[in-house]
């Protein structure tokens, strides 16, 4: 049997209209939740995805001993689909793969502590539960690929085998990829398989195409914490606009009903895939995509290949897809959204809804802005009606909104041309310097190790995407920073780190970035005493390579900024100055260290 059947699931729908995807209430439309998931994904997927479920829950787990588990389920998800009146049917599908765990007896001496989520009642037990999942952990060793005088036979023979215990691996490690994704990595590496077992160096081959995987799997699971960190600290409100602005960047010729059909879907979809509900987050995904498909001509013409893949690969295509064209001879929104004399009633009658039509009109108009920027615009139009609503005279109130909004636009455009002039003007080096200044001086509370991950995060960030065309750098530049300021936010939660990043991280998730470049010194914050020990520099420092000299001397600058925050940059420049003298002048000398001594 291929493994594409293992990992492929077909929908049958006589019609469209015959599938509805927008399921109000799901409980209401099937008396069963396990047999109605069985029966759509087919029993080979249903496995693999309960296989993934519990190697993202219970990480320290044999690959045996959860497959025990998945047998459970599959024998209660069968039953059901006989009778869906049996024992255990209505029971929804987290609360059965969380009583699966529960009733696991050495939880408590594997996991410890995380026993006791198994104490508290539906849904806090899978919030609990979430709270235990380590990404990357160092009790799970990376995929151990079988060697090349093996693999071959081992693919042809065992390829079940092989590619449940690759499944079981990366969800192992990689507790908050979504199954989707984790299925069509597989996919990618049954390719892979394919191709190389017919070169004459297949090590070679499956290295170089393994090298590409990880680093997909990577890029997609910074992905996906990400719109689970924003649904989470922000609600469902803050990520449907988002995805609102996305979507209709990315389709800008589906009408504005198809566009809200999709949204209500996908909103539903990640909160599924981010609590860990994978079996729903598979299935419910693949209707999206296979209504999407079935709609290409309304969607986009940049999907035809992706809905030609096996359904399995689908998903993540056409996430991956191009944007689509922008439709020729777009009207200017300046007479709907400014002239028109009924705004103020619009605006009044239906905030969300008229709010929801500004976004999909100004999105599809601009792909090149982040969706950050389209909801700060739609956020200054809002604040504007408020205003002028208000007045005996709206018209002329909000009649300066173009120059109003192109503020934000203005902001935005000008943070991306320094950066990248900076960057392409002075190179990685300086750049980093220039990153490092500016945080050590926002947040000084910060350790030197993790202020110089953000620094050099961020200056990926520059190097990523100063170098694309005009068009694709600000959307580029805002949606990695995005990515990078909340690593540090989260951090903020566990650690705090001063009120100003406190205030930026919670206040609003479309002005955070703009909150964080404007961020002035910590003026509460009480310098350390001055330490000696910071300038104890010995003869390592001039046999240490290049690199580790450069990294040295980012160390001593954070660590100065620390000290005296409020250092001029004539002051830095003098200090980095006399540093690279020193270093330069002592390592010529035969008694180094008396030399730095005195220095």
């Amino acid at each position: 049997m291929k493994w594409v059947t293992l990992i492929s699931f077909i929908f049958l729908f006589s019609s469209a209209a015959s599938r509805n995807l927008q399921r109000v209430a799901r409980g209401t439309e099937h008396k069963s939740e396990i047999a109605h998931r069985y029966n759509d994904l087919k029993e080979e997927t249903f496995k693999a995805v309960a296989m993934i479920t519990f190697a993202q829950y219970l990480q320290r787990c044999s690959y045996e001993g959860l497959s025990k588990l998945v047998k459970n389920v599959l024998d209660l998800a069968q039953a059901c689909s006989a009778n869906e009146d049996g024992p255990k049917c209505a029971n929804s599908l987290p609360s059965i793969f969380l009583d699966e765990i529960c009733q696991v007896k050495e939880l408590r001496d594997s996991y410890g502590a995380m026993a006791d989520c198994c104490t508290k009642a539906d849904p806090e037990r899978n919030e609990c539960f979430l709270t235990f999942k380590v990404p990357q952990p160092d009790f799970v060793q990376p995929y151990q690929r079988p060697g090349a005088d093996v693999i071959c036979k081992e693919y042809q023979d065992s390829r079940m085998s092989l590619l449940g215990h690759f499944i079981y691996t990366v969800a192992r490690r990689n507790p908050f990829l979504y199954a989707p994704t984790i299925l069509a990595l597989a996919a990618d590496y049954e390719h892979a398989l394919q191709t190389c077992c017919k070169e004459s160096d297949i090590n070679a081959c499956l290295d170089e195409k393994a090298t590409a995987i990880k680093e997909k799997a990577k890029k997609v699971s910074v992905k996906q914490q990400y719109a689970c960190g924003v649904l989470n600290k922000f609600g469902e409100r803050t990520f449907q606009a988002n995805k609102l602005a996305l979507l209709s960047q990315k389709y800008p010729k589906a009408p504005f009903s198809e566009i809200v059909k999709i949204l209500r879907d996908i909103k539903d979809t990640y909160k599924e895939c981010c609590e860990g509900d994978m079996v729903e987050c598979m299935d419910d995904r693949a209707e999206i995509v296979a209504y999407m498909c079935s709609k290409q001509d309304v969607f986009s013409s940049k999907i035809k290949g992706c809905c030609e893949k096996p359904i399995v690969e689908r998903s993540q295509c056409i996430i991956e897809a191009e944007f689509d064209d922008k439709p020729e001879g777009l009207p200017s929104l300046v007479e709907k959204y400014i002239q028109d004399k009924e705004i103020c009633k619009s605006f009044e009658a239906g905030h969300d809804a008229f709010l929801s039509e500004f976004v999909y009109d100004y999105a599809r108009r601009h792909p090149e802005f982040s969706t950050q920027l389209i909801l700060r615009v739609a956020k200054g139009y809002e604040t504007l009606l408020e205003k002028c609503c208000k007045t005996d005279n709206p018209a002329e109130c909000y009649g300066n909104a173009v120059e109003e909004l192109n503020k934000h636009i203005k902001e935005t455009q000008d943070v991306v041309k320094t950066n990248c002039d900076l960057l392409t003007t002075h190179g990685e080096p300086d750049f980093l310097k220039a990153i490092l200044i500016r945080y050590t001086k926002k947040m000084p509370q910060v350790s030197t190790d993790t202020l110089l991950e953000i620094g050099k995060k961020m200056t990926t960030v520059g190097t990523k995407c100063c170098q694309l065309p005009e068009d694709k750098r600000l959307p580029c530049s805002e949606g990695y920073l995005s990515i990078v300021i909340q690593d540090m936010c989260r951090r903020q939660e566990t650690t705090p780190i001063n009120d100003n990043v406190s205030h930026c991280c919670s206040d609003s998730y479309a002005y955070r970035r703009p909150c964080f470049t404007a961020m002035g010194v910590d003026t509460k914050y009480v310098p350390p005493p001055f330490n000696p020990d910071m300038f104890n520099f010995d003869e390592k420092l001039c046999s240490a390579p290049p690199a580790e000299r450069e990294l040295g001397q980012m160390k001593l600058l954070v660590n100065l900024i620390k000290r005296k925050p409020l250092m001029t940059e004539e002051q830095i420049k003098t200090i980095a100055a006399g540093f690279t003298a020193m270093v330069d002048k002592c390592c010529k000398q035969s008694d180094i260290e008396t030399c730095f001594g005195e220095e």
